[in-house]
């Protein structure tokens, strides 16, 4: 007995549906076009573009929005705590000028600026599930590539930080994320324009988030070496790509030069960091109440003496503190290095709450460090270049302070590899071929 006309009807219906979130579930496009309503969203919904206008607005992106502030007003590149205190390095320039930009076509610290900022922001995240994807299904499969996508779009502590946060953090994790996929596609392309791209993403790259230089040699290098296993010339590919990222960075150079008569590399404040978290009361966590903008006397040191000078003062105690006892300086580092991966402790009512916060913050710790080891177990491709990263680009925070926002740029690999970890959960490990990275 044939069947009905109106079965076949709802037979084909219910395929074309199937089809239609197939394609919904597997498509790049889909998944970052999701990931940015979602974000949105949440915006709208939990008003987080509402800032506090207490303290000069400084909650409205800390020194960087107070450096946008100073340009917007007309006053230059200047004054990060709020208060006019002079031309500055404090911060790299990129994001502040980002700020200033928004802050002249919808007001300074108004609430139509920190929503169209934040939605930048979320562009920048949603974005960054593009790189996951093409990472991912490089190094292990469709299946990983669209799980850690779509992870990152809808994990909420991902979420956070681009919905909340007037910062360079979600950017940076962007540009950290398309340099790696760039990297390990160096040795399949040919031409100029991998090392066109490969100059300008790491000038961008310093102007905006300079603390991710830490490991750009290791994936100049990373290009270079399977380059020259496929037998393809590099130098003048190398030149080309240095040439243009110098391009970019001079005219900050030459600005800062001129501004404050001597070579500063695109900012200024390492020895105010290293303060905050070494000196008497050091405990491994950041010593906030140290910080200018928290320290009446602190910020008459910093009106007084001038910037550069109060920040070599501020570095020639944090040196002094740690001479004194190496083995001090020692324990608060492995205590930062736990707190980098675990998140450091919080005050936080419920206490409970904080527990929670940080248990998941470790996990996902754990997560990507068994996957990473489970991927170089397995000779995956690329899992070496990630290997690399985890070990460098955490490293100067071990020796100043850290707080969850400085684990974020390299989140989206964590991504990647606890998928991983999890997509092969009850998998016996195979004998793979020979690693290409």
């Amino acid at each position: 007995m044939e069947p009905s006309s109106a079965a076949v009807d709802r037979a084909s219906g219910r395929s074309a549906l199937v089809e239609a979130r197939r394609r919904v579930r597997y498509s790049p496009f889909w998944i970052v076009t999701i990931a940015m309503l979602i974000r949105v969203g949440w915006i709208i919904i939990g008003h987080t573009y509402k800032f506090k206008i207490s303290d000069n607005n400084f909650n409205f992106g800390w020194e960087m929005g107070s450096i946008g502030g100073s340009l917007a007003s007309g006053h230059g590149f200047s004054s990060p705590f709020g208060t006019p205190t002079g031309p500055t390095a404090w911060e790299p320039p990129l994001y502040p000028y980002l700020i200033a930009g928004v802050f002249r076509v919808f007001g300074i610290y108004s609430r139509a600026s920190a929503f169209v900022l934040l939605t930048i922001n979320s562009v920048f995240s949603a974005l960054t599930c593009i790189p996951i994807f093409l990472i991912a299904r490089r190094m292990f499969s469709e299946k990983v590539a669209v799980g850690s996508a779509w992870a990152w779009a809808l994990l909420p502590n991902v979420i956070f930080w681009c919905t909340r946060a007037v910062w360079e953090t979600s950017l940076a994790a962007l540009l950290l994320s398309t340099i790696i996929w760039l990297a390990l596609t160096f040795e399949d392309r040919d031409g100029w324009m991998p090392w066109i791209q490969f100059g300008v993403l790491w000038g961008i790259t310093a102007l905006s988030s300079t603390s991710l230089l830490s490991f750009l040699p290791v994936a100049g290098l990373w290009g270079w070496y399977h380059r020259a296993r496929r037998g393809k010339r590099s130098l003048a590919g190398v030149v080309l790509a240095s040439v243009i990222f110098f391009a970019c960075i001079t005219p900050w150079l030459v600005r800062n030069y001129q501004t404050f008569g001597k070579f500063i590399f695109i900012r200024d404040n390492f020895g105010a960091e290293l303060r905050l978290g070494n000196g008497p009361g050091a405990d491994g966590t950041l010593m906030v109440y140290l910080d200018a903008t928290h320290d009446v006397y602190g910020m008459r040191q910093f009106k007084a003496m001038g910037e550069l000078p109060y920040i070599a003062m501020r570095k020639q105690q944090a040196l002094a503190y740690i001479r004194a006892d190496y083995s001090r300086f020692a324990k608060l580092s492995v205590k930062r290095f736990v707190y980098f991966w675990a998140s450091p402790p919080k005050d936080t009512q419920p206490p409970w709450l904080s527990e929670v916060k940080n248990s998941l913050f470790l996990a996902a710790s754990v997560l990507m460090f068994w996957g990473l080891g489970r991927a170089l177990r397995l000779r995956k491709p690329g899992a070496w270049l990630l290997f690399w990263l985890v070990l460098i680009y955490p490293a100067m925070y071990y020796f100043v302070y850290a707080i969850p926002r400085y684990r974020h740029p390299i989140e989206p690999m964590m991504t990647v590899l606890a998928v991983f970890l999890l997509t092969e959960a009850g998998k016996k490990p195979k004998a793979s071929p020979p690693d290409r990275s």
